[in-house]
């Protein structure tokens, strides 16, 4: 499984904006982009599709901006991604809508994919924004002793 750069560039607009304040302050997209180097078109985007998966609220105008829509320690990897990618589903034939399959009729393992996707997604939903916008802690220098 490989995530779109898309996808990559949105956790880490998201991760940006949750360092500052908490996600409280407004920010707009040229400011994140200028922070994290995501070209700004590639923002702006970004923040409409966000803003529609509900994990951020824009404002336009004078005193406009975006901001988290909730703490950072609720929005997880999972809801990240699912506004960007859509469901997680590891095959397609677990999505719902029609699928070309060879070997649908005869397939045993179908049944088990939806247990791994709720296995995947909740190993993602375990990862929170505030854990991906936290600082990374120094190393400890080790003494060696002679």
């Amino acid at each position: 499984m490989r995530l779109s750069s898309l996808t990559d560039y949105a956790v880490v607009l998201l991760s940006a904006a949750a360092r500052h304040c908490g996600g409280l302050a407004r920010m707009n997209a040229t400011r994140l982009a200028e922070e994290t180097g995501v070209p700004l078109p590639t923002a702006q985007k970004l923040v409409s599709r966000l803003a529609a998966a509900g994990l951020i609220d824009s404002t336009r105008g004078t005193g406009g901006g975006i901001r988290l829509s909730r703490p950072p320690a609720t929005i997880t990897l999972a809801d990240i991604i699912e506004a960007v990618e859509g469901p997680i589903a590891m095959t397609a034939c677990v999505d719902a809508g029609h699928h070309d399959c060879g070997i649908a009729g005869n397939c045993r393992v179908k049944p088990h994919w939806n247990a791994v996707n709720r296995a995947v997604r909740g190993a993602l939903a375990g990862v929170t924004l505030a854990t991906l916008a936290a600082e990374a802690a120094a190393p400890e220098m080790m003494k060696v002793e002679a």
